[in-house]
């Protein structure tokens, strides 16, 4: 991936869980960073979809895995996958010893039923 609009490698991750998620109690699947502004969000198939909710209200264009071993880019506005890219501000992705889905205490016995 070349340099991209959208993203700024000197901002640290906004945490190690969704923002939102943690803020009002909820659980999710896997956990996306906004490489803009560093706001950490949930993926598409958690039941809260907070990542694209920030891009959207945002405008911020490119997201990056926040999973362990996973270092792809997503760019909102082309809908292009980048395996790769800049190296962002540490950490690069949530606690290995947080469970996923997590965080602990949180996921429904259920919790494959509420996913997207």
């Amino acid at each position: 991936m070349t340099t991209m609009p959208g993203i700024d490698p000197t901002v640290p991750p906004s945490g190690t869980g969704c923002v939102e998620c943690d803020a009002s109690g909820n659980w999710w699947l896997h956990l996306r960073r906004c490489a803009q502004c560093g706001h950490v969000g949930c993926c598409d198939t958690s039941p809260m979809q907070h990542a694209t909710a920030h891009a959207q209200a945002s405008a911020h264009p490119v997201i990056q895995s926040f999973e362990p071993g996973e270092e792809w880019f997503y760019s909102y506005q082309t809908g292009e996958l980048y395996e790769g890219g800049p190296a962002l501000a540490p950490p690069q992705h949530h606690p290995v010893t947080q469970p996923v889905p997590g965080p602990a205490g949180r996921v429904p016995a259920d919790w494959q039923a509420h996913l997207h």
